[in-house]
């Protein structure tokens, strides 16, 4: 099979080349495809083969493919074939790439994270064998922003004109609680959806949780990824692609000036090594040295669930949204007893600020104080206790690890100005400048996205 494809491609590029007998920088076609063809010879005997069966039968080849002919590029000082070979490299004919529809999904102890790509360069062709679940599946996710009660798309981040595998599209992110899972199940057996695909790739502890369900109502094996992979993986590929044209990372200029404080964009070619904190139902924080190089350094239960938990005993909230809207009109000083409440001021000695939390909830113990408050004022202390407590535990682990570059993700953080704000500000006033607090667009997504990279590439047998 290697030597099929190897072969295939010079002779695909000298008939390409007939048409210019000065196309390759002076030597002239017929020396320089004689240097290529001595050297490929050398590796492998010429059996030639269409270019239209590379997709079906050479996946497995691949990698020895880029290397052998890279390899006669340099030997023949071919820029001319390098330059014909990145091009075919690339082109759709020569790709295997799995059937439509293209999904990943995080599923999470809180929300379902869903990305899906949708294609844009559709052939009359393709269109015309398109199955009808197949449009009916694209037509539905693309054509609404919310689904039933609880499902959500978020608009605001769709990801346009995007290339992945020499396919364009737009990429959608989609995000519905865990509870609805089962719903989302029966949805993918009622479209037929394992007559497109048989297997889902997946990642989060919701992927063995629901890998029953999924097998017995709709048909699919659900192929499980490490989270904490496909948490890079995908934070590494959106970041660079950006976001429609724009940086997908940014920080906070100013945070310890309320007046000054403006989010402004970070560029992150350079990202190692980094401390990633994802802020989801609880907490997981890795150093990250590389794409592949990572450890899960610490974490916390005291997370995202913890926040809208408490809201929901204390105030009697029901979702997310509405915690941190009351969040938003609370003051948590009134709940909270800070340093100047204890030292009438700053505290000098230790350099600690008489505005810094001394104890959180610590007003609490007076029954006046408790008769005072309001429920607002509960969920912006519950919102500002976790939120310090994510802080001071992320500041901690990069001073032990040496980093200096703390990168904060999750759903956490949706529509969470508050809790960004709080951690900019601590792990600037903490450091003394030293750290800087990094955020990104798409918060919660990279796992899903994670898991899209992982399905493309898989082939359709497995």
């Amino acid at each position: 099979m290697l030597a099929q494809i190897l072969s295939q491609v010079v002779y695909s590029w000298v008939h390409q080349q007939k048409k210019n007998d000065n196309a390759c920088g002076g030597h002239g076609l017929q020396f320089t495809s004689a240097l290529i063809w001595d050297a490929l010879l050398e590796k492998i005997a010429f059996l030639p083969c269409q270019p239209a069966s590379w997709c079906k039968q050479g996946g497995d080849c691949m990698p020895a493919v880029f290397e052998y002919l890279i390899e006669i590029c340099l030997t023949t000082a071919s820029c001319c074939f390098l330059q014909y070979l990145c091009k075919l490299l690339t082109s759709r004919c020569f790709m295997k790439l799995p059937a439509f529809p293209w999904f990943g999904m995080d599923i999470g102890g809180t929300l379902v994270k869903l990305v899906y790509f949708e294609p844009k360069d559709i052939t009359a062709e393709e269109e015309q064998e398109e199955v009808e679940n197949l449009k009916s599946i694209r037509k539905y996710l693309t054509s609404n922003t919310a689904y039933g009660k609880t499902g959500i798309r978020d608009v605001h981040l769709e990801l346009k004109n995007l290339t992945m595998c020499g396919r364009k599209g737009n990429l959608h992110f989609i995000r519905f609680p865990s509870c609805a899972m089962h719903r989302f199940i029966q949805m993918g057996s009622e479209k037929n959806f394992s007559s497109l695909h048989t297997t889902l790739c997946a990642t989060g502890g919701g992927a063995y949780k629901f890998e029953e369900d999924f097998r017995m109502i709709a048909d699919l094996q659900l192929h499980k990824l490490d989270e904490l992979d496909c948490l890079i993986q995908g934070l590494l590929y959106v970041d660079s692609v950006g976001f429609n044209g724009q940086p997908e990372c940014y920080y906070f200029e100013n945070p310890t000036d309320p007046e000054q404080c403006q989010k402004k964009p970070y560029c992150l070619d350079n990202p190692y090594p980094m401390l990633l904190v994802n802020m989801g139902s609880g907490v997981s924080i890795l150093a990250v040295y590389s794409k592949d190089n990572y450890k899960r350094v610490t974490g916390s239960s005291l997370g995202g669930g913890t926040f809208l938990g408490l809201c929901c005993l204390l105030t009697g909230c029901e979702t997310f949204e509405e915690a941190l809207e009351m969040a938003a009109k609370g003051d948590s000083t009134n709940v909270d007893k800070l340093v100047k409440d204890i030292y009438g001021g700053d505290y000098e000695r230790f350099g600690l600020q008489g505005s810094a939390v001394a104890s959180s909830f610590g007003h609490m113990m007076s029954k006046e104080k408790r008769d005072s408050i309001s429920k607002e004022d509960l969920a912006r202390a519950t919102l500002v206790t976790i939120t310090n407590n994510i802080g001071s535990i992320a500041r901690m682990c990069a001073l032990n690890e040496n980093i200096d570059k703390v990168v904060f993700v999750g759903n956490f953080l949706r529509i969470n100005m508050i809790s960004m704000k709080v951690l900019a500000y601590a792990m600037d006033y903490w450091s003394k400048g030293q750290l800087k607090a990094l955020f990104l667009e798409h918060e919660g997504y990279f796992g899903a996205v994670g898991a899209l990279l992982e399905l493309l590439k898989m082939t359709d047998d497995q």
